[in-house]
């Protein structure tokens, strides 16, 4: 039986139960291990459960937590310690985080869930509509909302400081995994360390193979969100924010060559490809029909006509240009470090002059602020009513890298080019057939 003896039995000093933060992490190896750590920094939170597929990864954060109970199932923790934890914090791949999440979000759990939300559509405007109804603290782990330059960008633009908002660029140098595979991966032997069920959660049964983990899930439609999955709602975030962006209205992709398996044919493509261009249009109130630009795989935005070509258009991971009538704004990853330059015209040349800058400092971590809020109330900076919406708009574009996948490979007629979004519905106008993808099947003894 497990208990909490409060510290002032033990004649330690006493921290009141009120601001302390019981909590259970799901994923406690790769970044599990690194939001835990993260949590850690506080003398606020006390871990009572870890839970992780994998006891190899997961070893050293069980080692430095003992007195937390490890398990692989996250239903375990929900049976045996649902009433003796606040919050949860799932860091699992793609796939499973609605599965683990929803549970415990409806009996009135905190969650802060990594980036991106879900994996689905569907799953994001489920999780986003339960966290409102129980009344619950979220933050999705899309760090960089938190870092300061993004409400930076957003003053900027509301200030008009470069004119009417014509268009957005954002690009990222991943996968930096493998992807665009040309059959399914072969089957091997499952590591004794390894409860490979429990890793599949709701994908259809499959054999194991070391191709899948660990990381390289990424690059699979059935578990992981690509390349733009991965750091959209990093990237994206910085457009979204800061021109309070609704669902798109429409999205089209072209793509490098990618390949399927006999297997799936007609079906799921099986890996995203290995480069991809996206553009969805929003319709925003202050400026009309906006675009937003995306690249993937090595693919990168032309250098702005007039900018120094000495200047970089963002860091080592991707970054961010925001073009107005009178100038740019250019940010890196995680909107850090923004930029603004002014047009200017002399002789007919124009030309670009940086005017403002904004160095980004360490702020409060956006974990920490997420244990704050749970305390003592108070908001978060990426909470799912946000981060759902943000998630959606991600997982729309690769929706589109789906249909251009579909159009390469011919496997319809004549699919549209340029899918019509009726965000509201969850509805591809001209594409119903797509449903299927939007909200996926889950395996038999996983629901939502």
């Amino acid at each position: 039986m497990f208990s909490i003896v409060p510290s002032f039995v033990l004649g330690k000093i006493h921290t009141p139960p009120s601001d302390m933060l019981y909590m259970a992490c799901f994923g406690a190896g790769g970044r599990g291990s690194g939001v835990i750590n993260e949590l850690n920094k506080t003398s606020k939170v006390r871990f009572v459960s870890l839970c992780d597929v994998d006891d190899l990864r997961a070893a050293n954060t069980v080692k430095a937590y003992p007195k937390a109970h490890y398990y692989h199932d996250f239903r375990k923790v929900y049976d045996k310690h649902l009433n003796q934890i606040d919050a949860i914090a799932v860091c699992t791949p793609d796939h499973t985080h609605a599965a683990i999440s929803l549970p415990f979000m409806r009996a009135k759990k905190h969650a802060y869930v990594e980036k991106p939300l879900t994996h689905t559509i569907y799953e994001a405007r489920l999780m986003t509509q339960t966290a409102e109804k129980e009344g619950i603290v979220t933050q999705m782990g899309n760090q960089g909302v938190s870092g300061g330059g993004s409400a930076i960008i957003k003053q900027w633009i509301d200030g008009r400081d470069i004119g009417k908002i014509t268009k957005v660029e954002c690009w990222t140098n991943r996968p930096v995994w493998p992807q665009g595979f040309a059959k399914s991966p072969k089957k091997a032997v499952v590591p004794d360390t390894l409860d490979w069920d429990q890793w599949l959660g709701p994908a259809t049964n499959r054999p194991y193979s070391p191709s899948y983990l660990p990381f390289k899930w990424r690059s699979y439609w059935d578990f992981g969100t690509g390349a733009l999955g991965d750091m959209g709602c990093h990237i994206v975030e910085t457009p979204f924010n800061a021109l309070n962006l609704h669902y798109p209205k429409t999205a089209e992709a072209s793509c490098s060559e990618f390949w399927i398996d006999d297997f799936v044919r007609g079906e799921n493509a099986i890996s995203f490809p290995t480069s991809s261009k996206v553009r969805m249009e929003f319709e925003v109130e202050k400026y009309g029909t906006v675009k937003l630009h995306w690249y993937d795989g090595g693919i990168l935005p032309n250098h702005p006509d007039g900018l120094d070509l000495n200047e970089s258009l963002g860091a080592s991971g991707g970054g961010t240009i925001i073009h107005g009538k009178r100038g740019i704004i250019i940010a890196d990853v995680y909107s850090d470090n923004p930029r603004l330059f002014v047009k200017k015209k002399s002789k007919g040349v124009v030309s670009y002059v940086r005017e403002k800058e904004f160095i980004t400092k360490p702020v409060k971590s956006h974990a920490l602020e997420f244990v704050d809020a749970c305390i003592s109330g108070g908001t978060t900076n990426s909470n799912f009513t946000s981060a759902g919406k943000l998630t959606e708009i991600v997982l729309m574009g690769n929706l589109a890298v789906y249909n251009a996948q579909q159009q390469q490979k011919g496997w319809d007629e004549s699919p549209p080019r340029k899918l019509q979004w009726d965000g509201k519905n969850m509805k591809v106008i001209n594409r119903p057939d797509l449903d299927s993808i939007i909200k996926r099947k889950y395996r038999e003894g996983w629901t939502l």
